[in-house]
């Protein structure tokens, strides 16, 4: 009788698991088109860093009409909402930033933002130029579904709404750093942390991921270089900061091709911002630039931090003058858990299709997603909004104002969410 039972339920197991992927895609069908009408109304209303405080409000209102646990507050106006499920399992966070970017949008989307707003003192427009609206769509979804579905979802969710992702302004506190600083790691505590972002240039429905070292640090650099005003007919009677600065940027780029082991990962260092005089006939006292540096290991970042100090002290001593180099690091390199990725590649292409899930090569833009991985495990993917058969090379780069997704296939970044809990649950 009891090996008739065990033959029995080995053989309904599968009947069973069918019909609950099958009621899973019914419910992230249904929310399809909720998720793609969110995401164009907060396109229209985009709010910068730290300043998200109608997007929070909206994605609170949704969370509590759930029935979960909602945080507000967190991280200035981060949100996070909190689903108890209905069988034991562990705490997995999911993650989705919402803030937007100082740019002007070019396109003629009807839904295209003509807001402005004050950043550091300037008055500027708004722009989602990067695919956070897109991001709060898709967890908004699943939030959505996997509540519906309380019952059969393992352990705890946390859906982290995060503020201030690019960076909050000024010397203003936020992004992931503040709202783990305020414990949204714990009580209770994240087992594991999965994240996304929509990327233009990846077609469309697409998922892409990089176990390791996936995407670069972030720090600020800002070198001050002092010299002696002078006229500008008399150089010989000042020391020029502005021919010292440009022997500088020329030693940085050394520090690429020269010093740096680039077979080991790559590095950039860009000076986007110089400042400089206030008459072109004459010779200026100080001269200040700013600029980027990315790096994917960080025993590189720390060596790259101490040439470029060295270099640029040595240089402007060399012609009298004086440099001083200060580092800000706004993101780590974003790293995914190989263990984890391995484990929970299947998810996604349980998610999207065997075929359209694939592993890619490093990027140097940076996220702040980085600093969850401090606190548990963590794997962060790309999913595509290129419209189907555009050149990669011709779709207009994040932080653009051209910037465009095609949001057809949001469903299948809410799929891949869902999809992860459960089958994190079943191998907790």
């Amino acid at each position: 009788m009891k090996k008739h039972l065990l033959v029995l339920l080995w053989l309904i197991a599968p009947v069973l698991v069918f019909a609950q992927l099958k009621e899973l895609d019914q419910r992230i069908a249904g929310v399809k088109d909720s998720v793609i009408a969110w995401r164009r109304s907060i396109h229209q209303h985009p709010e910068l860093s730290n300043r998200e405080y109608h997007t929070a409000a909206f994605v609170a209102e949704h969370l509590k009409k759930l029935g979960l646990e909602v945080q507000t507050g967190i991280g200035k106006t981060g949100v996070v909402g909190i689903l108890k499920g209905g069988k034991p399992g562990p705490v997995v966070a999911l993650r989705a930033d919402m803030d937007a970017l100082p740019v002007y949008e070019r396109g003629t989307l009807a839904f295209k933002s003509t807001d402005s707003a004050e950043y550091l003192g300037q008055r500027v427009p708004v722009m989602h130029a990067c695919g956070h609206d897109s991001h709060i769509a898709i967890l908004l979804g699943t939030a959505e579904v996997l509540s519906s579905l309380k019952k059969d979802v393992p352990g705890t969710v946390k859906f982290i709404f995060q503020p201030a992702e690019e960076g909050p302004p000024g010397e203003e506190e936020g992004g992931a750093p503040l709202m783990i600083k305020e414990g949204v790691m714990d009580n209770p505590k994240v087992d594991a942390i999965f994240g996304l972002h929509i990327n233009s240039q990846t077609p469309i429905g697409k998922i892409k991921y990089k176990s390791g070292a996936e995407m670069a640090s972030s720090d600020w650099f800002t070198v001050t270089v002092k010299g002696k005003q002078s006229h500008g007919s008399q150089p010989w009677s000042g020391i020029d900061p502005v021919v010292v600065a440009a022997q500088i940027i020329q030693g940085f780029q050394t520090i690429v091709s020269r010093q740096a082991e680039l077979t080991k990962a790559p590095v950039v260092i860009t000076v986007g911002k110089i400042h400089s005089g206030v008459r072109s006939n004459i010779i200026p006292e100080e001269l200040v630039m700013e600029g980027t540096i990315r790096t994917l290991d960080s025993k590189m970042q720390q060596q790259v931090h101490e040439r470029m100090k060295l270099m640029a002290t040595n240089i402007a001593a060399a012609s009298g003058a004086t440099a001083t180099v200060s580092i800000d690091t706004k993101t780590k390199v974003t790293y995914n858990d190989p263990t984890l990725v391995k484990r929970m590649a299947p998810s996604l292409e349980a998610a999207a299709g065997k075929d359209n899930v694939s592993e890619t090569e490093w990027t140097t833009g940076a996220e702040d997603f980085s600093f969850f991985g401090d606190k548990a495990p963590a794997f962060f993917f790309f999913l595509g909004g290129m419209p189907a058969g555009q050149d990669p090379a011709k779709a207009a780069a994040h932080h653009t104002p051209d910037f465009y997704i095609d949001d057809a296939k949001l469903d299948v970044g809410v799929k891949a969410f869902c999809q992860l809990v459960f089958d994190y649950g079943k191998k907790g």
